[in-house]
């Protein structure tokens, strides 16, 4: 092992990356050796469904400081990231997406930036080679996150950066069942800094993220870092109840002096709708926060590792 230099451990998940396994591990090595030849390379396949398995073997076979993990089953991009994380043993992490949007290239930057003196360095998509609707979805989170958290997200920046070991540390230990590694990497705090980075077109193929997936995401990470719904629901039924009063009296008085001359059911039969839709719209949202409590207390695996190469 090498004395004066960090060890590396790079994480990328990989799902329908088939075509892109070769590039994406030849342009690490040759980034990451600009800085120490003493590094390893953890790919975690999300059981796609094409031949990104036989890929990472492959590259394995080829270099021992390639290391594979091959999930039971799908079980998304933040939980093989969180696979990936159990395995490293390097001073520094790196965490990069398989689809070369995130450029290794940018690796020797995001180092140089960590060692004056930071744990957490994110890369920072300035210039986002994006779709529009994958632009837009990314804003809209970040707006609603940040109102329902009253935390300041950037929607510049994902799971691309380098991390010291002990962030890592403290992220294994954190249990959620609702995974996003940006998300729980800020609430464990530490001294950070975002670079800008080149962000690149997508190599291969159309981004996994569909919009069920995105809307899924997006509800299971706020339910999970805020109550902030439960408040709203309370004040609504609040703001409900005084309105019915409000009206309550409203007919009293005008029933008295004359107003209303004409029995109907029209107004009892819209009160009821529209009480009994709020009902359920603040049952609801109680239910997901029951059904994420369901889920965490299980303590079910966050990921299965069916096999494992170079590991």
């Amino acid at each position: 092992m090498e004395q004066n230099n960090p060890h590396i451990s790079i994480v990328s998940p990989v799902y329908k990356g088939e075509k892109m396994v070769h590039e994406l591990v030849s342009r690490i090595v040759t980034s990451v050796t600009t800085i120490t030849n003493n590094y390893e390379i953890i790919l975690v396949n999300d059981a796609s469904p094409d031949n990104s398995w036989l890929e990472i073997v492959n590259e394995c076979s080829h270099n021992e400081k390639v290391k594979g993990l091959n999930l039971s089953r799908n079980f998304g991009q933040h939980y093989a990231i969180t696979a990936g994380l159990h395995y490293v043993s390097g001073d520094w992490i790196v965490v990069m997406d398989c689809d070369l949007q995130d450029r290794p290239e940018e690796i020797p930057n995001l180092y140089n930036k960590a060692v004056e003196g930071f744990d957490i360095v994110y890369a920072q998509r300035i210039d986002r080679k994006d779709s529009f609707f994958k632009k837009l979805s990314s804003s809209l989170f970040h707006s609603f996150f940040n109102w329902l958290s009253g935390q300041k997200t950037d929607k510049t920046i994902a799971n691309y950066g380098i991390y010291k070991k002990c962030v890592i540390d403290e992220f294994n230990k954190m249990k959620e069942t609702s995974r996003s590694f940006v998300t729980l990497i800020s609430y464990l705090g530490f001294k950070s800094i975002a670079i800008p980075v080149q962000h690149a077109e997508r190599a291969e193929g159309n981004t996994s993220y569909t919009l069920s997936k995105l809307l899924k995401l997006t509800f299971d990470v706020m339910i999970s870092n805020s109550n902030k719904p439960l408040q709203l629901a309370v004040g609504l039924g609040f703001c409900m109840s005084a309105l019915s009063f409000l009206l309550a009296i409203y007919n009293i008085v005008a029933k008295l002096v004359g107003i209303i001359t004409v029995q109907g059911y029209t107004t009892t039969v819209f009160s009821i709708w529209f009480v009994g839709g709020l009902i359920l719209f603040v049952l609801g949202i109680l239910g997901l926060y029951i059904g994420k409590i369901f889920e965490q207390v299980k303590e079910r695996q966050l990921f299965i590792v069916k096999d494992s190469i170079n590991i």
